[in-house]
């Protein structure tokens, strides 16, 4: 199959006006160097300082560079879900905006992709310029996403990544599931999942734009990827197989207090009313939670078949060759 682009580089970001115009040429400079036919995407996660007006003058002055515009905030993982639907590259790289990310590291992470076959190439960045109170939370992070996900990578998180554009046409990335991307590629899929070591780079201009509290909202990600990866398609299998379970449980204690009754009654008429057994509203609370268990696994499956609008996003604008 032929391609548009040899690489399609997808840059989501916000408020980071400072740094576009020297990433830009950074990775302008990396292409020509090595001779790529390429496109740069950048993707304006609705910013309130000048980023837009900034992308507007670079796609002015190189075709190559092209632009959207999010109406407001929605998240990296919008920004880089829309910038995957428009890549036309035979490879496609990821990395932020704030010159964090080396475009030194493009070939080679090209050449993984194109020459040694892999479907995903994750960088790892072991020497990090972070403070303690990221990298420490980060490491307990990526050791519980091994654990979960059976993926051997040292850093998820890491924004700079290469895919096969069969990879990134054939994901969808919403909610905060951009840390998960290899999760996600690896369930669909798409198992030939590398890792290679990468410069990490000081911060030059502005702040980060991600405090601490992204750390439990990553694990609630993780655990709701988890979830979603395994029983999308089909969440009667979970909520159907608790709701039997609770039911059985609830239907088996009911049964025991009714033959216990029933036995009583027959040896010597001395009995308990089952109502004044603790045991007995134990059951009736899991018979209860059952039905209710199994009905919810009948409405998602309802609405899994309906829902078709989870990544539709308000573009405010857009430049270069995706005005058209």
């Amino acid at each position: 199959m032929q391609y548009p682009y040899d690489i399609s580089v997808v840059v989501p970001l916000f408020n980071e006006e400072e740094s576009l115009p020297e990433l830009v040429r950074w990775i302008k400079r990396v292409m020509h160097a090595h001779e790529f036919s390429y496109e740069v995407i950048l993707v304006d996660d609705g910013s309130t300082d000048h980023s837009w007006e900034v992308i507007n003058q670079l796609s002015d002055e190189d075709n190559a560079v092209k632009g959207i515009s999010f109406n407001r905030n929605y998240g990296k993982s919008a920004a880089l879900n829309e910038g995957f639907k428009r890549c036309s590259g035979e490879v496609v790289i990821t990395m932020d905006a704030d010159l964090q990310d080396s475009p030194e590291e493009i070939p080679a992470l090209y050449d993984m992709i194109k020459n040694q076959k892999y479907d995903l190439v994750s960088g790892w960045k072991k020497k990090r310029f972070d403070p303690l109170s990221k990298t420490i939370p980060t490491k307990l992070f990526n050791a519980a996403t091994r654990k979960l996900s059976g993926i051997k990578l040292h850093d998820f998180n890491c924004g700079l990544k290469a895919y096969r554009q069969l990879v990134i046409k054939t994901i969808e990335v919403h909610g905060e599931m951009h840390r998960y991307i290899p999760v996600i590629a690896k369930w669909n899929g798409f198992t030939k999942i590398a890792e290679k070591p990468v410069q990490h780079q000081e911060r030059k201009y502005g702040t980060t734009k991600f405090g601490l509290e992204r750390f439990v909202y990553g694990f609630l990600d993780l655990l709701s990827i988890t979830f979603v990866s395994r029983f999308k398609k089909r969440p009667m299998h979970f909520f159907g197989t608790l709701g039997t379970l609770m039911f059985v449980v609830g239907l088996g204690i009911t049964l025991w207090l009714i033959s216990q009754k029933l036995f009583g009654l027959y040896a010597d008429g001395r009995v308990r009313d089952i109502v004044d057994q603790p045991l007995f509203f134990l059951a009736l609370v899991a018979v209860i939670l059952g039905v209710q268990l199994f009905l919810a696994g009948f409405l998602a499956e309802m609405i899994s078949l309906a829902s078709n609008k989870q990544n539709e996003y308000l573009i405010r604008d857009k430049v270069g060759a995706l005005k058209k």
